[in-house]
């Protein structure tokens, strides 16, 4: 199959690398370096073990009760806070 490709600058430099250390022609790199992108691509995600996150003991809250921020803040701040 024939068609006309446009190269980002940085793929050309490489694909003119590669060639120039296998000594092979464009077309033969070309094609084995789409081969195995798209290999590659195609393949799934490996697995990976869910994050398990570790579990630590804070200790008792000081506090009895969080719900009003302003006195939470004022009795960590002091009462200059207020």
């Amino acid at each position: 199959m024939r068609t006309t490709l446009s190269l980002d600058d940085d793929v050309a430099v490489l694909l003119q690398q590669v060639r120039a250390a296998k000594q092979a022609r464009l077309k033969t790199v070309v094609n084995e370096a789409l081969r195995l992108g798209l290999q590659r691509m195609s393949a799934p995600a490996p697995r990976r073990e869910p994050y398990q996150t570790r579990v630590v003991d804070a200790g008792a809250c000081r506090l009895p009760n969080l719900d009003d921020v302003a006195e939470v803040l004022a009795g960590a701040e002091g009462h200059d806070f207020r």
